[in-house]
């Protein structure tokens, strides 16, 4: 387990990738969970309007009262909106459909893309003594991902092991750029992840081979694979490294919780 610090404000990093179906909430919930594993507090807030991280933790749609959707849209108070998980030391702001119409409620608030970041930096903030926070962006570019941006420190973009994977990257990249240029210069890629990897596929590894030539450090050398007990921990509303803490996914998702932390403690001590 590694040491674990508790002074400074939290790292927040946003999942993001405007493609569906790359394991992007699965990652999330995953993560999450294998960063609790190794001693840290992490909020987990959900931002896409499926609300499937919320329905994976647990937190059922009519047990919804204060979403995140209330913490955008009508500016309630962190308190308010916080639930707790099963797991301890794992909390969640959840999401509802609600979610879907805040492009359109928040266009003309002037500062439409800085409300996630100041709501995450309420005064209360301090009193939860988070580590992380993970931002489950919705599979798109809209106002929730450039609000999840503007509020990151980084963006951890899932990249799924199938045929056009790297096409779109480049749009996310130019949409990260944008942010660092017009709201968040502190703003950099944690990394890319690939998921879904089956290593006897042949494309598997043509896509790995891809991503680590184009993008060099920026892949990490975990890799999700793709595997049955994944898929299926989400209809007991619960990590696989709890349905199965045994399964090739959930050893992954602890060894990329390993490399996040290790890389930040790395820097943290230069």
């Amino acid at each position: 387990m590694s040491e674990v610090s508790r002074s400074g404000d939290p790292r927040i990093v946003a999942i993001a990738n405007q493609k569906g179906g790359v394991g992007k909430t699965t990652t999330a919930i995953n993560l999450a969970a294998a960063m609790v594993e190794e001693g840290m507090r992490v909020l987990l807030v959900d931002l896409d309007p499926q609300g499937n991280a919320s329905t994976g933790l647990g937190v059922e749609a009519d047990e919804r009262d204060h979403t995140t959707y209330d913490l955008l849209v009508e500016e309630a108070e962190l308190s308010q909106c916080i639930r707790e998980t099963d797991l301890e030391d794992l909390c969640i702001i959840p999401a509802t459909v609600d979610l879907s119409s805040a492009d359109i409620e928040l266009f003309s608030n002037e500062k439409r893309s800085f409300l996630l970041h100041d709501a995450l930096r309420q005064p209360a903030m301090g009193e939860y003594d988070w580590d992380y926070i993970l931002i489950d962006c919705p599979p798109s570019l809209n106002l929730l991902t450039v609000n999840a941006m503007v509020a990151a420190h980084s963006v951890l973009i899932p990249l799924q092991s199938e045929f056009f994977a790297l096409e779109g990257l480049s749009q996310l990249m130019l949409t990260i750029r944008e942010v660092r240029q017009a709201a968040n210069p502190d703003l950099r890629i944690e990394g890319v992840v690939l998921t879904m990897y089956d290593r006897r596929n042949n494309l598997s590894q043509q896509v790995e081979q891809d991503a680590r030539d184009n993008l060099g450090d920026l892949v990490f050398r975990t890799k999700i694979p793709r595997n049955v007990r994944v898929s299926e921990a989400p209809s007991y509303a619960m990590p696989v490294l709890n349905y199965d803490p045994g399964s090739l996914g959930a050893k992954a998702y602890r060894q990329l919780a390993g490399e996040i932390i290790g890389n930040h403690e790395d820097v943290a001590a230069e």
